[in-house]
């Protein structure tokens, strides 16, 4: 089936992109910084021609299991990784992320991936523009996270005064501090966005807005973390450290969501 060789080409190109990224963690160079970018390009080229050909084959956004779910979310990733390189030049960003990418596509290998039919209650119009919505802003969390994460790294070489090779190679932290707020400034309206369409994709389903479901019940937690978040930073002042520590938190509550709901809870979402 050619949507399953370009997946597994695509899964091969992004570990190939994780392991050079890895490697530019310790041992950078701009050779290995273009030969990961290439390598995530390549991934991400042939991981399009996947979800098109499923599309194509089903007919709808092809994000209706958890196979085609893992595989949606770390392309998502990968795009707003790449406009976070085109856009702001952030050095080491694929060491922290492709790791990531991949992490979530072997994920996606193991689950089925039969492409079926929808199922009555996902053929709605509000489905693919709930999804997307969703997705994206997860995306950007991620990417918070991943920032979130380069800032502590950053934090911990400046704290112990040891500046090093990584230290020098590693954005600011007021670089870092920065686009970590952007980044959850851009996922925090597309998840209330995507609560607000969910909401009204329910009550046209079952005729009702909200019926605390367990993935409903977890993304109102998670709107809740990423609300603290740029609440306690507009008025507390909370920046940095802080910030950082709580977007990396906040993401945890993202993958909870998507994978301990959808595989250790019952719900009305299980069929994502």
């Amino acid at each position: 089936m050619p949507a399953t060789i370009f997946f597994e080409l695509a899964l091969t190109m992004y570990f190939a992109s994780a392991i050079v990224a890895v490697i530019e963690l310790f041992k950078g160079s701009h050779i290995t910084s273009k030969i990961m970018l290439y390598l995530a390009i390549a991934g991400f080229v042939l991981h399009s021609l996947n979800i098109a050909i499923r599309y194509s084959i089903g007919g709808h956004l092809p994000i209706t299991n958890m196979h085609e779910a893992a595989s949606f979310f770390s392309w998502c990733i990968i795009l707003l990784f790449f406009y976070l390189e085109y856009r702001y030049r952030v050095g080491l960003l694929g060491s922290f992320i492709m790791p990531v990418v991949f992490i979530l596509m072997l994920s996606s290998s193991v689950f089925p991936r039969a492409i079926k039919e929808l199922s009555p209650v996902l053929q709605s119009s509000w489905f693919s523009i709930h999804i997307s919505l969703a997705f994206l802003g997860d995306a950007a969390f991620a990417m918070a996270a991943g920032v979130g994460l380069m800032y502590l790294v950053q934090e911990h070489f400046v704290k112990s005064k040891h500046l090093g090779d990584l230290f020098h190679r590693l954005p600011s932290l007021q670089m870092l501090d920065d686009i970590n707020y952007r980044l959850i400034s851009l996922g925090f309206p597309l998840l209330t966005l995507a609560i607000i369409t969910g909401a009204l994709w329910a009550e046209s389903a079952w005729g009702s807005y909200w019926r605390w479901d367990p993935k409903e019940v977890w993304s109102l937690i998670t709107w809740f973390i990423y609300a603290l978040v740029l609440h306690v930073r507009l008025t507390a002042g909370w920046r940095g450290k802080r910030a950082a520590i709580l977007s990396i938190a906040g993401f945890c509550a993202v993958l909870f969501t998507f994978f301990g709901v959808n595989l250790l809870l019952k719900g009305l979402h299980t069929f994502i």
